[in-house]
């Protein structure tokens, strides 16, 4: 049978970032609730659009009611025939909408450099007026590892899942999904990223499990989390770099007197005080 491959997609979206003790009792106390996805492992490689000033990040790190964001998927490194994922991911109050199209890698790779496309449809066309009204180009390279877990036939709501992500990971060069999946680490050895994705309310035997083992939700994003610690990071130290630069002192007649006429002026201030 043929895979199913949806394109639109309404749910909440919950993250935690836990420890590996956190994702052992986890697993643990989902059995019998929880059986492995369809895929259950496999490695997610993205990239992020945004605008030459960071616009998109900048706002959405700023908690709005709505923000919306970019980004082009592949499930590990992509051949050219292999399917990327173009996607438009929309929060608002809370709720996650995500509209993607569905394209081979190598024609992806062409519509992203201003090719048209040979069967645009309506959310190719909203993918379009965004890339044009904000003028995104692609910034940052992010993957990570996947274990999905989704809920137990014929016991939970099937749309529940639990995943958990390992091996974060960035890079700035390089950006094409169809490049190997290497990067700088973008979060410390250990590190566990946790998301559980429902159409509504949780169970109550998630809700107690995550209550029993201390683990609460976070605001966690990869992007932001990149764009905190690795640009804003970097844009702090090139100020610091220019203020330490600016504040040497320079020669006699360049701005900075000599000590010996720091002196004279300060006699002379007292002197006509």
């Amino acid at each position: 049978m043929a895979e199913i491959i949806r394109n639109c997609f309404k749910r909440y979206e919950k993250k935690f970032l836990i420890s590996r003790a956190q994702y052992e009792a986890m697993l643990e106390g989902m059995k019998g609730h929880m059986e492995p996805d369809a895929h259950p492992r496999y490695t997610i490689c993205n990239l992020y659009y945004d605008t030459d000033n960071w616009q998109l990040i900048r706002e959405s790190i700023e908690k709005p009611v709505y923000k919306e964001k970019l980004r082009v998927r592949s499930y590990g490194p992509a051949r050219d025939t292999d399917k990327l994922f173009i996607e438009i991911k929309k929060k608002y109050d809370g709720v996650v909408y995500k509209r993607r199209i569905v394209l081979p890698a190598g024609e992806a790779a062409a519509y992203l450099q201003g090719e048209p496309l040979k069967a645009p449809n309506q959310i190719s066309r909203e993918i379009d007026w965004m890339r044009s009204r904000l003028d995104l180009k692609p910034k940052v390279f992010i993957a990570y590892d996947r274990e999905a877990w989704a809920g137990a036939k014929g016991v939970e709501d099937p749309e529940l899942r639990i995943t958990f992500d390992t091996g974060l990971r960035w890079r700035e060069d390089r950006l094409d999904l169809r490049e190997a999946d290497d990067g700088a680490p973008l979060l410390p050895a250990g590190s566990v990223l946790m998301e559980i994705k429902i159409p509504d309310a949780a169970p109550l035997w998630l809700a107690r499990l995550l209550s029993d083992n201390g683990i609460r939700m976070s605001s966690f994003s990869k992007y932001g989390t990149y764009y905190k610690t690795v640009v804003l990071a970097r844009e702090r130290a090139a100020a610091y770099k220019q203020k330490a630069v600016t504040a040497l002192p320079r020669e006699s007649g360049a701005g900075i007197p000599p000590a010996a006429t720091r002196k004279e002026t300060k006699r002379n201030v007292h002197h006509y005080a």
